[in-house]
């Protein structure tokens, strides 16, 4: 009966996969019946309820969580340390997925494409804050069509945290040169041996900002020329940037409209967002020494929670450890270590 009205369906336009789905069935199954009708079904559902699977109320206790107002927007790798830090524990990360999988709210995700390269890469490390900055330039669109703002900002490779940034009306050496001599007043830095990367723009090379960087005892570094992955610490802010549910849906007004939108942007990403790369703690907390006590508070949540439970651990509880050496465009063997370590 059900091949009998797909096949209808089919001869009345519509698709194979669509017309499986009003009935709840895959086409791969339908196709299966088709060419062995006189095996029946076949199909089977779960034999048993996993032993330590959540029970309805905590289901549904989680379910409510993820849709309320205050967490809906995050992720379950956000989600989880999130709670944490409010002193919850409901599930682990792998578990939020599936719940949101069953009840579809998942997002697919966007893909990233990125190409390997066999030459010479400039190799830094830090281990803590002010020893390697980042910076870049993003264009942001304005009414007028085919004009746009642009957006400098420098950001400290080894906390995530925007140091400092400007919107102005186009790309200079001397603008970048004075917003870098700025940044290290106001932080009362002496930049002395800070090592400062950028791509290969004329901005970033102009004879202004290396002369500025050779004055203060910076030590100037580039990427590789026809390499787009040699400043991924810059590119990856500026996708947080446009991503961002935030980020206006029409162009900004002028200087000063983007310069309030940028300014709340960085308050929210130095201080609220709680950055994946470096255990989930804010940028401000990493940069300023406070990710210490916060994992360590973490980690004993997670303790308590493994004790109470322990039929749902299989294994060690999450690495709440803080990040230690943080590398620009390490070499692949040791970007593939640093993988296997987080």
């Amino acid at each position: 009966m059900i091949l009998e009205a797909i096949t209808e369906a089919q001869h009345a336009g519509a698709r194979l996969s669509k017309a499986c789905a009003v009935v709840g069935l895959t086409a791969r199954t339908v196709e299966r019946w088709r060419r062995d009708p006189e095996q029946g079904d076949r199909r089977r559902g779960p034999i048993s309820r996993p032993a330590n699977a959540l029970t309805d109320e905590e289901e549904q206790q989680l379910l409510a969580v993820m849709t309320s107002a205050r967490y809906r927007r995050l992720p379950p790798k956000q989600l989880v340390p999130a709670l944490a830090d409010d002193g919850l524990y409901l599930a682990s990360e792998s578990t939020c997925y599936r719940v949101q999988r069953k009840h579809g709210l998942r997002r697919p995700p966007r893909p990233i494409e990125r190409r390997a390269t066999p030459r010479p890469r400039s190799v830094h490390e830090a281990t803590g804050p002010n020893q390697v900055w980042s910076w870049d330039i993003t264009w942001l669109p304005t009414v007028v069509r085919g004009r746009y703002l642009y957006l400098y900002l420098m950001m400290d490779v080894w906390s995530r945290r925007i140091v400092g940034w400007t919107v102005e009306v186009r790309e200079s050496a001397e603008i970048a040169a004075a917003l870098f001599v700025k940044i290290c007043e106001a932080a009362q830095l002496d930049p002395d041996g800070l090592v400062l990367h950028a791509d290969n723009g004329a901005a970033m090379r102009g004879a202004t900002m290396v002369a500025t960087l050779q004055t203060l005892g910076v030590i100037p570094s580039f990427s590789r020329p026809h390499v787009s992955d040699d400043n991924p610490y810059s590119e990856a802010l500026f996708r947080t940037l446009k991503h961002t549910p935030a980020y206006p849906s029409t162009p900004f007004g002028g200087t000063q409209d983007a310069a309030q939108w940028v300014a709340r942007f960085v308050d929210w990403y130095n201080v609220k967002h709680r950055h994946s790369r470096i255990r989930f703690v804010t940028p401000d907390e990493r940069h300023f020494g406070a990710e210490h006590a916060i994992l360590a508070r973490r980690r004993a949540l997670y303790e308590r929670a493994r004790r109470a439970n322990p039929e749902r651990w299989t294994r060690a509880i999450r690495n709440w450890t803080p990040v230690g050496t943080v590398t620009l465009n390490p070499l692949p063997a040791t970007a593939a270590t640093e993988r296997s370590a987080a």
